[in-house]
């Protein structure tokens, strides 16, 4: 009789189901790799990339006792005990990276794709002179706004896709861009709710704290200073808390088939655990380790690619700056040096270095979700030790 296995997803357990149906199951998206999964007549959990035949794993892991000889830690009546030492993180992420190069390079086109209709589309409508102004404008402005109605649509499915791919590939599997996507595709409902939530709490958590650090530079006393510095500072412990409380939701949306609230809480409760490992093996701190790594790149690699349009234009901001501490209209020398900006980017034409640095940042955008996915897998397996 074929085996009959039981999957756990969200919570919730389905089958008894054979092989066949399995296979079924995963290629209509409902199983992941990470999926709790047991045999039927059997209580020991593992998961469903471990189920021989249904996703490619690496061979069992084995250990070396004291005499040198090999064993393996698994037998049909015990559970895996010793798992495979903690990878480095960083290591894994450029391995997965540049084994589905074109397939994460397929998901970043999501963005891509409209950036440069948008981009290409306007500098076209902006040197055709036969269109009159008024409708080359509109033209422009109705392109612009569809092509980033498309991104913000479409990141739903980015997300989700660099999740799906790096967890068939974190297991050996080879899976191609169009089934991913249609696997991504199946989580657009949920992975646009819960991103709407977090990114709408980061966007107003900023602006709360832009509007006190506005207060902190415009407060003429000692006591005001003292209240705003005192408010960006519980602002600063608000964005810190929630960043940490939301470090796996996208894994727990999309690799655990969790919903909203349950993605959520469980992503707290895997930020907040390894208590009893030293501070910088910790996920939060591992996490926040990724965060910083990737915006320093980003900044870095900016100011290289930029630095020369920054020094052409820094002398005319100088300039404007010191007439704005010498003017009683400051809105007016505000409004001139927007307009000399605005001339002087003209003046070098199609500003290409931005364009090649925005499709450049895309194309590598899929390291930092790779590194989440690795180390949630990671500290995973830490937690189930």
């Amino acid at each position: 009789m074929a085996e009959q296995w039981i999957i756990r997803v969200q919570g919730k357990e389905y089958g008894p189901a054979d092989l066949p149906t399995l296979q079924e199951w995963k290629s209509e998206g409902r199983v992941l790799p990470t999926n709790p999964a047991r045999q039927a007549d059997f209580d020991f959990w593992k998961t469903a990339g471990e189920i021989p035949g249904l996703f490619h794993t690496d061979p069992p892991p084995v250990q070396t006792d004291v005499s040198g000889q090999t064993s393996a830690i698994r037998s049909s009546e015990q559970p895996f005990r010793i798992k495979p030492p903690t990878r480095n993180v960083l290591v894994e992420t450029f391995r997965i990276y540049f084994r589905g190069f074109f397939q994460f390079l397929g998901l970043s086109s999501l963005g891509i794709v409209p950036i440069l209709c948008a981009e290409f589309t306007s500098r076209f409508i902006d040197t055709t002179s036969a269109a009159s102004v008024d409708l080359r404008t509109l033209v422009a402005w109705a392109i612009g706004m569809c092509m980033l109605t498309l991104r913000i649509v479409l990141i739903p499915v980015y997300v989700a896709g660099i999740q799906i791919l790096t967890a068939e590939l974190a297991t050996g599997q080879r899976v191609g861009f169009f089934s991913v996507l249609n696997g991504a595709v199946k989580y657009w409902p949920r992975v646009a709710g819960v991103g709407l939530f977090v990114w709408g709490v980061f966007f107003l958590l900023f602006i709360f704290a832009f509007g006190i650090a506005v207060m902190v530079v415009s407060s003429a006393t000692l006591v005001s200073v003292v209240i705003a510095l005192g408010l960006l500072g519980i602002q600063v412990w608000l964005f810190t808390r929630f960043f940490i409380n939301v470090l796996f939701w996208q894994q727990f949306a999309v690799l655990e088939n969790a919903n909203a609230i349950d993605s959520l809480r469980e992503s707290r409760n895997l930020a907040r655990s390894g208590q009893d490992l030293p501070w910088y093996q910790r996920p939060m701190w591992r996490g926040a380790f990724i965060v910083s790594l990737w915006y320093a790149f980003v900044i870095s690699l900016s100011l290289t690619v930029l630095w020369p349009t920054l020094q052409a234009q820094w002398p005319i901001v100088q300039d404007y700056m010191n007439q704005l501490t010498q003017t009683t209209d400051p809105q007016a020398v505000l409004q001139k040096l927007n307009a000399s900006l605005q001339a002087s980017q003209a003046s070098h034409g199609f500003d290409y270095r931005g364009l090649a640095l925005n499709i450049g940042e895309r194309i590598l955008q899929p390291l930092l979700g790779i590194a989440f996915v690795v180390l949630y897998l990671d500290s995973r397996r830490e937690e189930e030790r």
